[in-house]
């Protein structure tokens, strides 16, 4: 490793970081949030077995599970301009992936669901709870429970899944690399910094939810 690549790499390291802080981790956030909101109602849609409602629902998962992410992001960024609709290339990324991750979790959501025995809305129907009550005090905490492993997987998936936002122009950590690489050409060095950078948040929120499930099943065993 010569002494050029060494001090490119120090030079870019606080500037991969900065965006990494300031971009890649809120777009993730952002996008999860959105995408946890669909699931939760995606899934609670399906296990409530509503017509019609049910039957746009897993038309709306097989699409998204069945078409690349890649593809649905030039879909919205670059195809709905042609129909007059116009979006920032942020805000574009953020629906996107939160749509995309939306339609996995949901599924994951709606097993766990359904894992719930069925007594448990009976017994809360029998105290006088409405349907609503019974999902959000009774069934809904103990699917998240079951669920937090995939949906944490899902969180761990979507940080690196952000780096496709480059494609649509958004200025994120990859985008970052390459910008950098284009004006010093150090593609392998560079490329692998930002992958170890990937690595690193990735692995802090691997040590989160190790911890976090330690918890949850700690408190599942004292119910």
């Amino acid at each position: 490793m010569s002494e050029r690549l060494i001090g490119i790499l120090i030079d870019a390291f606080p500037k991969l970081i900065s965006y990494g802080v300031r971009v890649t981790i809120p777009l993730t956030v952002l996008s999860f949030a959105l995408a946890l909101v669909i699931s939760v109602i995606v899934a609670m849609i399906q296990y409530a077995n509503i017509p019609v409602l049910k039957q746009i629902c897993r038309f709306y998962i097989w699409f998204v599970r069945g078409t690349p992410l890649l593809v649905q992001l030039y879909l919205v960024f670059y195809g709905l301009p042609s129909l007059g609709v116009v979006l920032e290339a942020y805000p574009t990324a953020v629906l996107v992936f939160g749509f995309n991750e939306g339609a996995y979790m949901a599924e994951s959501l709606r097993g766990a669901l359904e894992s719930v025995p069925k007594g448990q809305l009976e017994a809360g129907y029998c105290v006088r709870m409405t349907y609503l009550q019974i999902m959000w005090h009774i069934v809904l905490p103990q699917a998240f429970r079951v669920a937090f492993p995939s949906l944490s997987n899902s969180l761990i998936s979507m940080v690196k899944g952000t780096s496709l936002a480059a494609t649509i122009t958004v200025t994120e950590m990859f985008k970052e690399a390459q910008v950098i690489n284009g004006r010093v050409y150090e593609s392998l060095g560079l490329y692998t910094e930002v992958a170890l950078i990937y690595l690193m948040f990735c692995s802090l929120l691997t040590v989160i939810q190790r911890h976090l499930e330690r918890r949850l099943s700690t408190y599942g065993g004292q119910k």
